[in-house]
This record gives C-alpha cells, sequence and structure tokens, in this order.
C-alpha cells in the first residue's frame, strides 16, 4: 500500500474516532485527497457531488422514508402489534415473540432499522417490562429485532447496493425473506425455551376463532400494506419506486380517512419531518460518493482485489474474512456510506471466487445490519438504552444472544448460497 493510501486512510479513521459527523469525515477526506494526491481539479468533486443526488433510484428511499413516518405517527404500528400478539401471545414468552414478529411486519413496510427501533422501541419495551419480563432479555430483544428493517425487504441498504452494482432490486429483494424468516424463527425459539419453565410470567389465553378473526380484521388494512407494496413490485404491476409511492398514498389515506388516527394539519409535519430525515440519508451519499469517486480514480479497488487474490485462493476463507471485515466496519460505519464505500471494492473481487452480486449484496446487508447493535457506534443500542434509562454498556450485554442467532443465520446464508437464491431465481430474477 502507498504512502497516500495510508495518509487517507488515516485521515478517514481519525476524524471518525473524533466523533465528527461521518458526512464530514467523508468530505473532508476526499477534499484533501483531490488536493494532495491528485492533479484533478477540485470542480470535478463537486460536479461528483451533485450527480450522486440526481440518480433516479434515490426516490425510492426517500418515499420509504416517508412511508415509516407515517406508519410512526398514526396507528398502522398498534393494530400490526395486535395481529403479532393475537398470534403468538398465549405461548411462553409469547409477548417477546409478537414483539419480533412486529418487527418484520414493520421492516417490510419501512426498509430502516432506525424507524423500527423507533416506533416499536418505545411501545414494546414499556409493555414486556410491565408484564414482567426481564430486562436484559427485553432490552436484547428490542435493540437486535429491528435489523429486520434492512434485512426484510424493502431495505434502504439494498436499494442503494442495487444502485451501484447495477443488480436486480427486486432480485436482491427477494434473497432476504429467508434469512428474514430464519431470525424471526431464532428468536422465537430462544424466547419459548429461556421463558417455558418460567411459570410466574402470565400467559395470554389461547384465543378462539372469533378473536384471531377480529385481530385480523381490525388489522386487515394494515396488513395490505405489505400487500400492495410486494404484490405490485412482484406482479410487475408497478417499479419498486412507483411502489414506495403508491405505500405513501395507501398510508395517508388509510390513516386519515379509515383509522382516522391523523388529521389532514399533521400531513405537512410528517412530510417536512421525512424531509429533514431524508437530507440528512443524502448528505451520507454525497460524501461517500465523492470519496468513493477518489478511490475509483487511484485504482484502489483493483489494488485492493489484486493484494487479496495473491493471498486468498478459497472462497471459503475469503467469505470468512469478508464477514469478519464487514462486522468490523459496521461497529464504526452506518450502512448506507458502507454500501456505498465497501460495495464497489469488492464487487471486482466476486467473480474471481465465484460469489453471485445477488448473494454478496445480503450478505454485505446483513453484516452491516448487525453493527447497528455492535458498540461503539451501534444506533440501536443507544436508542434503546435512552428508552429504558440504561448505559450502553448494560444494553450491548444484552444483545449477546440475539446477536449469536443474527450471525449463526448469517454463516448459514454465506456457505449455503441456494438457501437465499432460489426464490429469486425461481422468480426469474437469478440465473
Amino acid at each position: 500500500m502507498e504512502l497516500s493510501h495510508l495518509i487517507v486512510l488515516s485521515i478517514l479513521l481519525g476524524t471518525m474516532a473524533a466523533y465528527v459527523p461521518v458526512f464530514m469525515c467523508l468530505f473532508f477526506t476526499a477534499f484533501l485527497s483531490f488536493i494532495f494526491f491528485t492533479d484533478l481539479p477540485v470542480l470535478l468533486l463537486a460536479q461528483t457531488l451533485f450527480r450522486s443526488l440526481d440518480k433516479f433510484a434515490l426516490v425510492v428511499v426517500l418515499f420509504f422514508i416517508l412511508c415509516g413516518n407515517i406508519m410512526t405517527a398514526g396507528s398502522i404500528v398498534e393494530k400490526l402489534i395486535k395481529v403479532a400478539n393475537i398470534l403468538v401471545s398465549w405461548l411462553p414468552g409469547g409477548l417477546g415473540m409478537a414483539g419480533v414478529i412486529a418487527c418484520g411486519l414493520f421492516g417490510a413496510i419501512s426498509g430502516s432499522t432506525v424507524a423500527t427501533v423507533v416506533a416499536l422501541g418505545g411501545f414494546m419495551i414499556p409493555a414486556l417490562l410491565n408484564n414482567g419480563y426481564e430486562e436484559k432479555f427485553t432490552l436484547g430483544l428490542m435493540t437486535t429485532s429491528p435489523n429486520l428493517g434492512v434485512i426484510i425487504p424493502p431495505s434502504i441498504g439494498m436499494i442503494l447496493y442495487s444502485m451501484i452494482s447495477n443488480v436486480s432490486l427486486e432480485g436482491l429483494f427477494l434473497t432476504g425473506f429467508v434469512p428474514g424468516i430464519l431470525i424471526i424463527l431464532g428468536v422465537c425459539i430462544y424466547t419459548y425455551f429461556f421463558y417455558r419453565k418460567k411459570t410466574e410470567l402470565v400467559r395470554m389465553p389461547v384465543p378462539n376463532f372469533s378473536q384471531v378473526l377480529a385481530a385480523l380484521k381490525e388489522g386487515f388494512w394494515s396488513l395490505m400494506l405489505i400487500v400492495i407494496i410486494f404484490g405490485g413490485i412482484f406482479s410487475g404491476m408497478f417499479t419498486a419506486n412507483e411502489a414506495a409511492v403508491v405505500a405513501c398514498v395507501y398510508a395517508f389515506a388509510v390513516e386519515i380517512l379509515i383509522h382516522k388516527s391523523m388529521k389532514l394539519r399533521d400531513v405537512k409535519r410528517i412530510t417536512v419531518s421525512s424531509a429533514v430525515t431524508s437530507a440528512t440519508l443524502l448528505i451520507i451519499v454525497a460524501g461517500a460518493t465523492c470519496f468513493g469517486r477518489y478511490l475509483t480514480l487511484e485504482d484502489i479497488p483493483g489494488k485492493i482485489t489484486e493484494a487479496v487474490l495473491s493471498s486468498i485462493q478459497s472462497p471459503v476463507v475469503f467469505l470468512l474474512a469478508l464477514n469478519i471485515l464487514l462486522l468490523i466496519v459496521g461497529m464504526f460505519m452506518d450502512i448506507i456510506s458502507a454500501t456505498l464505500i465497501l460495495g464497489p471494492v469488492f464487487l471486482p473481487m466476486l467473480h474471481a471466487f465465484n460469489i453471485d452480486p445477488l448473494h454478496f449484496g445480503l450478505i454485505l446487508t446483513v453484516n452491516l445490519a448487525i453493527g447497528y447493535c455492535t458498540p461503539p457506534m451501534g444506533v440501536s443500542l443507544y436508542i434503546t438504552g435512552a428508552i429504558a434509562n440504561r448505559d450502553i454498556i448494560y444494553v450491548s450485554k444484552a444483545v449477546m444472544p440475539f446477536l449469536v442467532i443474527q450471525i449463526a443465520v448469517l454463516l448459514m446464508m454465506t456457505y449455503m448460497p441456494d438457501l437465499v437464491l432460489w426464490l429469486p431465481r425461481v422468480m426469474g430474477f437469478a440465473e
């Protein structure tokens, strides 16, 4: 590695260690790199900045953010929780199972881990604690389960990966269903055995058919949002971008006209709040793209590929090293920045190890999703810690059993690619 590359890496890591905002770390590093280590005009960097935001694929991200905020402000989240609760609350640890299932349902609409933590954590954490669930179990469950927001499609991370790799977004979405379901099953099984012999925990009675039917009827319009998104995309009725817009219009209509949990005057507030969140995301995208432009101009991905291929020949070893690296990166960098920076670095290596780009996209997404729950910069740790008034060390210990489940699913899908690729193949989105 050249001295200039080491200096650039030191600047990036140094600014991050100093808790400089991520987008400023990326902009600052890219700016200094262009000035001192290239002969190109800085104007090229400014052009890259604006072109990075002039991409139609980003529209889907912005509208799914809006859709998640609509659900959080209205009563869709509450009704999804009720549906999940009626299905499993009668089992040992049933309310905990309902929490992870609700995270899966919410994630199938919002595409965001942070939105899922905020929307469900504030509701489920007090409910679990009030019903006698252990605090460590509760915080661990509601910190890690929202990772389903970026694993189960639609996923913001997958959308950005599709944008830089040109793989089918629909095919990438389809890879996320199997690991998402496996994580839900794994957490439910763990919860069942954890609370199976704890008779002091009050269980709900087994619901009869009429109660189940009533819960499904109440949550019908909320569940239909999931059907509209995936049914529309995979039937070919509309694209992912159009699905995001349709989902927002539908969510607004349901909350205002049917659930009546929102007023017309709330539309402006929610839209402005979503615009602010989207602007924050777009700034990170711009910074990551500028830094990525420097990496491309210096052919750093190609040099890394040569170095890796000269030292690693086995796909098994490569995938293991890839997972370890991504888990470490996820501790310090958000999924948006890491996807935009590391995606182009690893993509040239995939052909040499016969790895499907769809498979790699899923591995990248799951690894970085786990990063939301790992210190020192795991956002989910801080959110649930704030809700329960606990420090990051306590929450970090609480998440360990649930991270073991997610890492086990990660290794399973890493070394059994057919497990996650069969669905996109059946639907015609993969070879």
